[in-house]
Parts: C-alpha cells; sequence; structure tokens
C-alpha cells in the first residue's frame, strides 16, 4: 500500500489540473501559433508560468486505484499488476482467468 499522502497529493493534482486545463490550453495555443506577434507570445509565456505548476497533466502520477502503487500500472483497468493477479485469483476482475497448462 502507498502513502496516503502521495496519494492524496496526486488526488489534488488531478483537480488543478481540471481546473486550470482550458486556461493553459488557450495560452498553449496562442504561444505555439507563429503568426501572432512576439510581444503577444511573450505575455502568454509569462501568465503560463504563474499558473500553479501542478496545474500540468505531466505532474499527475498514474497510480493504481486499489493499493495506489505508481509503478507497473495497467491504464486499461487503471490498477497495478499486482492488484490485478491478486483479484483475477478470487475471481474479481471478468475475463482473467489463472492459466494452468
Amino acid at each position: 500500500m502507498a502513502k496516503v499522502s502521495a496519494v492524496e497529493k496526486n488526488k489534488r493534482r488531478r483537480k488543478t489540473v481540471a481546473l486550470h486545463a482550458e486556461k493553459r490550453a488557450a495560452l498553449k495555443a496562442i504561444i505555439k501559433n507563429q503568426e501572432t506577434p512576439i510581444e503577444e507570445r511573450f505575455k502568454a509565456t509569462l501568465k503560463l508560468a504563474e499558473l500553479p505548476r501542478d496545474g500540468s497533466m505531466t505532474r499527475v502520477r498514474n497510480r493504481c486505484e486499489v493499493s495506489g502503487r505508481p509503478r507497473a500500472y495497467y491504464r486499461k483497468l487503471k490498477m497495478s499488476r499486482i492488484a490485478l493477479r491478486e483479484l483475477g485469483s478470487l475471481g474479481k476482475v471478468p475475463g482473467v482467468v489463472k492459466s494452468s497448462w
């Protein structure tokens, strides 16, 4: 089980990303547009720098919904390989069967 503080920090980051996503996208569009004047793009860069760092999607870490583990994460199932194995053995994940030969 991961530290509760790390899981909560990640949840807070996801909320911050959702809150600032629209504004960040608009500023990035201005910055990337080569046809806008350089002064305007520079002002947009400064405004983007004023936004909180945790508002960026790259700051969010994919974590297992069951255990909070940050590594070996399956995006499709939103859980780690260890949690998948445990729940799969118990028969709680549909379509997952223990193999034997």
